[in-house]
């Protein structure tokens, strides 16, 4: 964390970026991406960005609290003040700690290209309407289906069949966000049970079963792993002190401070998956260069214990990507 005090010319701008297709999770309907991109420039006139973008629903600030955050700094603000931006504002924290660090420290542009992706499925029946073996871009590929969402009988039937379609050697990712009962995991668990093809199931509990969860790890051969549950350091923390030693999914653009995160990180052997919220391209670079630095997403060897695809698609969500 930086503690020597610069002031910097500060302005912010909100946007909203409409979805292609509206994305379907448990939680509801997501149809619009909004977020605040900030500008600092300091005393030499060279410019750095961040990018602010909240998911509340996963824990973070909305973005009328983070605009009024921006709202109360005016035309300046100092790096004393970044620093002590109060944890319940995590995206803020990111967001403005990433633009004050490429002032100090020379940021190289991840080639996204590099990478082994994980692939975000259509939700019900749709993921079956579509071929999947053009999308074999890597010895291992991975996707992600949404469940969780319709009648657990109904997804486990589709799951069944989606299988089928699959590539032979792809690995599965079920996401449920928090959304089914002990019985609906359980349910897919069973389903799941010895099956190599999935890589994990995705928080299928809501972040306050944690102790359902862990009986769940340890019962079930199927990985489980924390996302809604790690939303943010103060979080990833708590639950690690609690014995969670299965995956967790890092959404670092709501995390909180990067360097808060990657001290974390890099005291504690973390099997780690890093993971999208849909930023703009000025937020994500300085999650793909976390994800490099910190994650296990570039071992080398698909036969790596822990090599793990990141969760940044490249598909174009939004018309002005």
């Amino acid at each position: 964390m930086i503690t020597i005090s610069n002031q910097y010319h500060f302005h912010f701008k909100p946007y909203r970026r409409k979805f292609k297709k509206p994305l379907r999770t448990s939680h509801g309907v997501w149809k619009v991406r909004e977020g605040i991109i900030i500008t600092l420039r300091n005393s030499e006139g060279k410019i750095a960005q961040g990018e602010i973008a909240p998911i509340p629903w996963f824990g973070s600030e909305d973005t009328a609290e983070a605009a009024q955050f921006c709202q109360q700094q005016g035309n300046t603000i100092t790096s004393e003040i970044i620093t002590k931006i109060p944890t319940t504002l995590p995206a803020c924290q990111f967001g403005f700690e990433s633009a004050l660090l490429s002032f100090n420290q020379e940021i190289k542009k991840v080639d996204e290209n590099s990478l082994n992706y994980c692939y975000l499925l259509p939700t019900g029946k749709q993921v079956l309407e579509q071929e999947y073996q053009l999308k074999n871009k890597s010895s291992n590929p991975t996707f992600k289906w949404k469940i969780g969402i319709d009648e657990t009988i109904q997804e486990i039937a589709i799951f069944k069949k989606l299988l089928v379609k699959l590539p032979h050697n792809a690995r599965l990712r079920l996401d449920a966000n928090g959304g089914l009962t002990i019985k609906q995991a359980q349910a897919w668990l069973e389903v799941t049970e010895n099956n190599k093809m999935i890589e994990f199931i995705e928080q299928p509990l809501p972040p306050s079963n944690f102790q359902e969860m862990m009986v769940l790890q340890e019962t079930y051969s199927t990985s489980l792993a924390l996302d809604e549950s790690v939303a943010t350091i103060s979080q990833l923390k708590d639950c690690y002190e609690k014995g969670w030693r299965d995956v967790f999914v890092i959404k670092s653009a709501i995390a909180g401070f990067p360097s808060h995160l990657r001290q974390f990180c890099q005291q504690h052997d973390l099997d780690l998956v890093f993971s999208s919220v849909f930023e703009t391209s000025i937020g994500r670079q300085v999650a793909l260069q976390l994800a490099l630095e910190l994650g296990n997403c570039d071992l080398g060897s698909a036969e790596a214990l822990r090599d793990r695809a990141v969760g940044f698609s490249l598909d174009p969500w939004f018309s002005n990507y």
